[in-house]
């Protein structure tokens, strides 16, 4: 069986599987420029792959940051702003001139906007898809050479904010829903060329892009009476105001998934890692729900039945589920 249902069941046995371990085995020395890698997931990429015996070319913005990351083992730390094009532009100069070549880009800077989508302003969109979206485009356009030269590999860390959305935070997820399609995307492109390309859809972790959020929202003064959603906005104004410690685990699962998409040889193109079982049983749940959308309602539907024989098919051949060890429940 062909069409929509089957790849929305594949999008469900990827995440599914996504809750499995990575298992990889290590190769030499490879060269790895990571984005945002001054905090949070970028940065906790970046030391498992210094610990791993790789090189890391860490993208920052700021020069502490940056000498901060220079001072680690296996990691030059390098400007990086990824919404503008003549810091890129320098970075390939700078990795072409290293001699060491560019085996994998983790596309990893991110940012985070908070508001109804009624009430933004426009300029908060720009801000984010500069990042989020066109961040991760100009960085892999202008690296790709040296990526094809070494038929290496390209990660994009998105989010399960790349298959969930909810009030207020409709335009993250926005822009999350776009990086799933570009990756998907480019994954084919860069197929033919021998590259393969993934994506990470990390649920909560321990980073800085909700302290970030909060402080882009409060600095704009939001009156919570002036909106149609004023009990919500008034429960974000309290929340970023009253911001509680951030007691979201490690991003450990997070790295190690991004290192078994570098350096397997039969990565996966979706990693959905999560740290708690509810996080994995809303994501999968809706990608279900999605499954059962589109297959209603139209002259071409599958039956039940069809689409548990779909599901079973995609279980008995998806490698991943020889390859990984579960890990148990919570």
């Amino acid at each position: 069986m062909t069409g929509f249902p089957r790849v929305m069941l594949g999008l469900i046995f990827t995440l599914v599987f996504s809750l499995a371990g990575p298992a990889y085995a290590e190769d030499k020395q490879k060269a790895v420029l990571v984005t945002g890698a001054s905090s949070g997931i970028g940065l906790k990429i970046t030391e498992h792959l210094a610990a791993a015996g790789h090189f890391v070319y860490a993208g920052a913005r700021k020069p502490d940051d940056i000498a901060r990351l220079s001072a680690m083992d296996n990691v030059q730390g390098i400007r990086l702003d990824v919404t503008a094009q003549e810091e890129i532009d320098a970075a390939v100069d700078l990795v072409r001139a290293g001699g060491r070549g560019l085996y994998g880009i983790v596309n990893n800077a991110g940012v985070n906007v908070i508001g109804p989508l009624i009430e933004l302003e426009e300029s908060e969109l720009d801000f984010l898809f500069d990042v989020n979206i066109y961040g991760p485009y100009r960085v892999t356009k202008a690296f790709a050479p040296l990526i094809i030269e070494s038929q290496g590999r390209i990660n994009n860390v998105s989010s399960i904010s790349g298959v969930l959305t909810g009030p207020l935070y409709g335009i993250y997820a926005m822009s999350k829903h776009a990086l799933e399609a570009y990756t998907d995307a480019l994954a084919v492109e860069m197929g033919m060329l021998g590259v393969k390309v993934s994506a990470v859809e990390p649920g909560n972790y321990k980073s800085r892009i909700g302290d970030s959020r909060c402080e882009r929202f409060l600095s704009q003064d939001v009156d919570p009476a002036s909106s149609y959603f004023e009990d919500y906005i008034e429960r974000v104004v309290d929340n970023c105001k009253n911001r509680p410690e951030n007691t979201a685990p490690e991003p450990v699962a997070v790295a190690e998934a991004v290192l078994h998409a570098l350096f397997d040889d039969n990565p996966r193109e979706h990693y959905m890692v999560v740290p708690t079982q509810f996080q994995a049983e809303i994501t999968i749940r809706k990608a279900i729900e999605e499954l059962v959308r589109f297959n209603e309602g139209h002259d071409f539907s599958y039956s039940q039945d069809e689409l548990v024989e779909m599901l079973v098919d995609e279980f008995s051949t998806g490698d991943a589920f020889t390859r990984s060890v579960s890990r148990p429940r919570e």
